[in-house]
């Protein structure tokens, strides 16, 4: 049935949740004296993201019918030929896009009403989490760079208030701060990208400048020997790595943690960070211009791909372990941008979404279990008191290590041949890091595996695991009783409500099979034909479709690979180290000790934020204090003036004796200087 998508029907996607939001943020909320209750809050905003889901799915299968849709909704205003707009551009990336974020979303809203029962801002989480996902929507469906950007920066406000949710919370309000500001700098780069597209072109329709893209390739930047497109695209790609947290603009992410489990699976997993990813595929006729711009993505990305994964290993906070998966998982679709392999990275985005999505929720589902204590060192054997959160999480940490016949495994190992087949500069680098990054991935996966499931009962003591850095990151629906989070002396952990252990079970079926079936679709057939344009001098792609042989074949293959093995190694570690012969670890930890304040530190990035960065707008803030405000304005122009009148005055003073003959003398002076100006020239005509 190709044709083209009912426009209507479209708008209905980010309408219903929006819809929903609006209902549960000002009717729910002291707003508007709380005119609706928690039913109504969270009926109308699942109701919302249900309908948009339903929507998202009929359009993906009209879709892969051959039904498309690119038009304007909405002329906002038109300068000098200049149209601004809002559009939607509906293809194969936007269609799976939009169903795996409002699939993703209405898990989390599922999950959120067994989760946030008992906190007092309720409806004012669903309302914004709704906002999210109708922000996220936005940008994914959005035809040109105007929209992006509004989507782009939505999303981006909705996470400051998710991020910093329990507003009287310090750590929070940290968070979120930084969050907001460290996504600021990346979005400066991404306007000057979009600025110097649109100067050049004309236009901020995406078909409109694509079109253009063999012009705008001879450009050069002006005053300088660079390429205009490089340029450009670097420049979108620095907004690419605040909002998918890329080395060195990671720092937000791992202290995101400090909101409410639920929006720590939206932002992570489907929505928030894989917007960069998104980006730069929607982008690829532009990026396929540069190999610089490759270049510097392939690299970006291998480094964050490896490095944030040697952090995972030492956290102790559960969810802090798994954001740090987040950010290597990240790498790695960056990895596959650079080296040409949209469609690859865009795959490893889907299948992410779902397991990351899984193992958020189940580590939430722990944290409930274990009355809201994090530390991991405090857990063990929870195996057989909640048995569905431990076996969904299995599966999701083996999807996540890239195990055979799982999700992860296709979209990874894909990635892995990809960056080999790549000849772009950086791609050796790169292949190293995806390689030691899946060892990595594996030991600190199952070191929170075990740890968490298997092994002693370390719960229901007196004293456990909870120092000061721990202490920080406590995660409780009421903050003023965070104080009395963990199990207390005795007490078993429970399996939390079937509310909550739903959305696992749905999350974990995709997480096991959706790679098996859509890796051939995706990657080597047509579903992303005429979306994702690839150079003819990238070559990556055409050596994968040669290697492959079917689903079954590529796993079968893989036992004999590489990659395999060095997960499996990475799995045994782990269990030889926390299992078996736990004094390992500690005599590593007491040997390498500069090693590990080096992680522990998170290689210093924060300290050297804030002494470089936050200590130099504070040295230039004081300066322009003490220098401009005091100094000149206060000082010169200010004070100064009054002190010039005061002198003025003082002078003048001195004229006013109140006698009347030297007002007299004073005007006869006068009078005779008024004359002398005006008679001079006639009396001497040749001083002119």
């Amino acid at each position: 049935m190709a044709g083209q998508l009912n426009p209507h029907l479209l708008l209905a996607v980010p309408l219903a949740p929006l819809a929903g939001s609006a209902i549960a943020g000002l009717l729910g909320t002291k707003f508007f004296g709380n005119l609706v209750g928690r039913k109504v809050s969270h009926t109308v905003t699942i109701l919302g993201v249900l309908i948009a889901f339903i929507i998202s799915c009929i359009t993906l299968s009209s879709v892969i019918d051959g039904a498309t849709y690119n038009g304007t909704l909405y002329q906002w205003m038109q300068v000098a030929g200049l149209k601004l707009e809002v559009g939607f551009l509906v293809d194969s990336l936007t269609a799976m896009m939009m169903c795996v974020v409002t699939f993703v979303s209405l898990m989390v809203h599922i999950y959120t009403m067994g989760y946030m029962k008992d906190d007092e801002g309720y409806n004012r989480f669903f309302s914004y989490i709704s906002l999210f996902t109708f922000s996220m929507l936005m940008l994914v469906m959005s035809n040109n760079f105007l929209q992006l950007f509004f989507g782009w920066e939505a999303v981006g406000l909705v996470s400051y208030l998710l991020i910093g949710f329990w507003y009287t919370k310090p750590t929070a309000i940290y968070a979120n701060m930084k969050a907001f500001l460290v996504n600021r700098v990346g979005d400066f780069g991404f306007i000057l990208g979009i600025g110097l597209l649109l100067a050049y072109a004309g236009s901020m329709n995406y078909a409109e400048v694509f079109a253009k893209k063999e012009e705008l390739a001879k450009f050069l930047l002006p005053g300088t020997n660079w390429m205009l497109i490089t340029v450009a695209c670097i420049c979108l790609f620095i907004g690419a790595m605040g909002k998918s947290a890329q080395f060195p603009l990671h720092v937000w992410l791992p202290d995101s943690m400090e909101g409410p489990t639920p929006i720590s699976a939206l932002i992570h997993a489907a929505t928030m960070v894989t917007a960069g990813i998104f980006m730069v595929a929607r982008m690829s006729p532009l990026f396929e211009l540069s190999d610089t711009a490759l270049s510097f993505i392939l690299v970006i990305g291998s480094i964050t791909a490896l490095f944030m994964g040697f952090l995972g290993i030492i956290q102790n906070d559960i969810k802090r372990v798994v954001a740090y998966s987040t950010l290597s998982q990240l790498g790695y679709m960056t990895v596959a941008l650079g080296a040409s392999a949209y469609s690859v990275a865009v795959f490893h985005l889907m299948t992410h979404a779902f397991f990351k999505a899984l193992l958020f929720l189940a580590a939430g589902s722990v944290i409930i279990g274990m009355h809201h204590d994090q530390d991991i060192r405090n857990m063990g054997g929870l195996r057989k008191y909640m048995p569905i959160t431990w076996i969904t999480s299995l599966l999701g940490s083996l999807a996540l290590i890239g195990t055979p016949f799982f999700s992860g495994f296709y979209s990874k190992d894909s990635i892995i041949e990809a960056v080999q087949a790549s000849h772009i500069v950086g791609s050796g680098f790169a292949q190293f890091a995806v390689l030691a990054g899946v060892f990595v991935t594996a030991f600190y996966s199952f070191r929170m595996y075990f740890l968490v499931f298997h092994g002693k009962e370390n719960f229901g003591h007196a004293h456990g695991h909870q120092d000061a850095h721990d202490d920080h990151h406590v995660d409780a629906h009421d903050v003023h009783d965070a104080h009395h989070h963990g199990l207390a002396p005795g007490q078993k952990p429970h399996e939390s409500p079937m509310v909550v252990w739903l959305p696992l079970v749905l999350l974990a079926i995709p997480s096991v099979v959706i790679g098996f079936f859509a890796i051939e679709p995706m990657l080597f057939g047509k579903f992303f034909e005429h979306v994702i344009t690839v150079n003819e001098a990238h070559h990556a792609m055409e050596e994968l479709t040669q290697e492959f042989h079917g689903p079954l074949a590529m796993a079968i293959h893989a036992v004999t690979s590489l990659p395999f093995w060095l997960a499996l190694g990475g799995v045994v570690t782990s269990y030889v180290f926390y299992m078996i012969k736990p004094e390992i670890p500690t005599a590593i930890k007491k040997h390498a000790h500069a090693i590990y304040t080096l992680l522990d530190n998170k290689y210093y990035m924060d300290r050297f934020n804030e002494i470089v960065f936050a200590g130099g707008a504070r040295m230039l803030g004081n300066g322009l204090w003490n220098v401009g405000d005091k100094g000149l304005i206060d000082g010169l122009i200010v004070n100064g003036s009054a002190k010039f009148v005061g002198w003025l005055s003082r002078g003048v003073r001195l004229f006013q004796t109140g006698y009347l003959y030297h007002y007299a003398f004073v005007m006869i002076l006068g009078v005779l200087g008024f004359l002398t100006y005006f008679m001079f020239p006639f009396m001497f005509p040749l001083a002119k």
